[in-house]
């Protein structure tokens, strides 16, 4: 028996409001919300929370001295063309090279990796 239930990943970040946006742009869903925390329900999947983090930093990838304590895998059916999407949303290429891969990484716009994935 499970001791709870995943309520709801929460992002840090320096700008709640535009880091909620660019995710609703790519994965859909409604903004809830402003200020310091702001609320991205995700039609029929998982909700994202993004809460105000002053002086926040984002993570390294790839770097083996420094975590990049989580990441998310986006499931979509055309890899170039959700690149081309994420690109244009202010999303930054970190590891797209090997285009024979299911899958490319990138940064969201507050520097969190993200994976696009062809699964």
């Amino acid at each position: 028996m499970a001791l709870a239930a995943l309520g709801v990943v929460v992002l840090d970040c320096p700008d709640p409001g535009a880091l909620a946006g660019f995710y609703a742009e790519v994965l859909g869903g409604s903004v809830e919300g402003e200020g310091d925390w702001v609320d991205l329900k995700v039609p029929g999947g998982q909700s994202l929370a993004f809460q105000a983090a002053p002086g926040h930093v984002a993570p390294a990838w790839p770097a083996s001295g420094h975590s990049q304590q989580f990441h998310l895998d986006l499931t979509v059916d055309d890899l170039d063309e959700a690149e081309r999407g994420v690109l244009a949303l202010g999303a930054k290429p970190l590891d797209t090279g090997d285009r024979s891969r299911g899958w490319r990484v990138y940064a969201d716009p507050a520097g969190h990796p993200f994976c696009l994935c062809r699964c």
